[in-house]
């Protein structure tokens, strides 16, 4: 959840919630537009505020909504030109029912969901893409971990060639499910940022793809959001 939310705090954390909750208590019946991350895909449902009582709100949510909520142990709240709220909140889970479809957060607080910044759609892989980086003199291999059509992650197990700023060729191996074969992805990319003290280490790439490459990386970034999709929809938390 750090990733997609900036906490940001007006008074004390107490004091926020405080906030919050009076503000919700005036807002019983109403809807909220709610927001979490399943494997990277956003999950946004419309919630209605149920009860607020002892520093608690419930709301009644999407079936989706209440499996991610159950995942992620947080619930943000987005702020957008139709909704109640003029700021984006968070609130920690006290209590889901899946079946129920019913949700109570409380710990309320104030925040800026960074994510809504993202220019591509994003996947986490569940089985890694093994990529090759080209240098001048040397071959490093690693393994996608995120994906989008800008750029990824890749697991790496040293970092000696790997230098913010430079650019390199990069080959991904992508598997078509369909045809049971893998595609061959060339490019140029620039290492952004290397992350980590220990093995393995994360490099983060951004794509510099032409567009047949950007069609490829597309359509397997489609695949694998159905793929996302089905597994949630099939999830049993």
């Amino acid at each position: 959840m750090i990733q997609y939310f900036d906490k940001i705090i007006r008074g004390t954390e107490h004091e926020d919630n405080l906030v919050i909750v009076q503000f919700l208590k005036n807002m019983v019946g109403q809807t909220f537009t709610f927001l979490n991350y399943y494997k990277e895909i956003p999950v946004s449902y419309d919630a209605t505020l149920l009860n607020v009582e002892n520093e608690m709100a419930e709301f009644q949510v999407h079936e989706y909504q209440a499996k991610a909520i159950n995942l992620e142990r947080r619930a943000l709240i987005y702020s957008h030109e139709k909704s109640h709220v003029l700021e984006d909140m968070s609130g920690e889970v006290f209590y889901v029912n899946i079946a129920k479809k019913r949700v109570i957060l409380c710990k309320f607080g104030y925040g800026k969901i960074k994510s809504n910044r993202r220019r591509f759609v994003r996947v986490m892989l569940d089985i890694p893409v093994e990529a090759d980086l080209i240098f001048e003199n040397d071959i490093l291999t690693g393994n996608i971990i995120d994906l989008s059509l800008g750029g990824a992650a890749m697991s790496v197990m040293s970092k000696e060639l790997l230098v913010p700023g430079v650019d390199i060729n990069l080959f991904l191996k992508l598997p078509d499910t369909q045809s049971a074969s893998v595609v061959e992805v060339g490019m140029t990319a620039t290492i952004v940022k290397i992350v980590g003290e220990e093995l393995p280490f994360t490099c983060y790439i951004e794509f510099h793809a032409e567009k047949h490459s950007q069609q490829q990386i597309a359509y397997y970034i489609n695949q694998r959001q159905v793929e996302i999709i089905k597994q949630l929809k099939e999830l049993n938390t």
